[in-house]
């Protein structure tokens, strides 16, 4: 598939958003609510808070439907940069004045490699994902894994290498523009700011 072309039930989900579906929303947010909970309390620490970047990030994709660009990835992708924009910039609201700025960004940053890291996890293929958590939570081998999965030990090895491998990246840091620093959708082009 092109990467220019968004899956249908994308396409199809922003349209009916942008005709102000509210079935629409309330499918969205069967679908991503655990998603967007998850991301914004592995950055917050507070359910409280994350039930607020919730509701923020579910009223910010209602009255701004056409913010997300399908040229940009899937919609999940979206919602999940919107999250982790938002909470991001409550971490640093609440944050400021408690230490050094040097000490408020290395916590910024480790919320976002954890957060991001939770979406990679949750994103990944099935077999990825069951190969990684019979690793590191059952702390089996390849062998091991491959025998529990009744997989081949290469295909074992495959997996556990490519499923580390996509979480590698979550250390990586975010382009400027995929993580805004303050509320309000973001300046640059791409669409991808967090909710006002």
């Amino acid at each position: 598939m092109p990467k220019d072309v968004p899956p249908r039930w994308d396409r199809r989900m922003q349209q009916r958003l942008a005709r102000g579906e509210a079935a629409a929303l309330g499918e969205l947010y069967d679908r991503f609510a655990s998603l967007v909970h998850s991301l914004a309390h592995r950055v917050l620490g507070d359910e409280k808070a994350a039930d607020r970047i919730t509701r923020e990030v579910f009223g910010y994709i209602w009255e701004n439907p056409d913010a997300y660009d399908p040229k940009q990835g899937s919609m999940r992708s979206w919602v999940a940069r919107i999250t982790q924009g938002q909470a991001v910039a409550r971490l640093r609201q609440a944050e400021l004045g408690r230490g050094s700025r040097e000490e408020l960004e290395q916590k910024v940053r480790s919320a976002n490699a954890a957060a991001r890291a939770d979406f990679i996890v949750t994103s990944m293929p099935a077999p990825l994902r069951a190969a990684l958590e019979l690793a590191y939570f059952k702390r089996r081998d390849y062998r091991q894994a491959a025998a529990d999965l009744q997989i081949s030990e290469d295909e074992a090895r495959r997996r556990l290498r490519l499923g580390l491998q996509l979480l590698s990246t979550a250390n990586a840091l975010p382009r400027d523009d995929t993580v805004p620093r303050g509320p309000g959708p973001s300046a640059s082009a791409s669409g991808y700011g967090t909710p006002r």
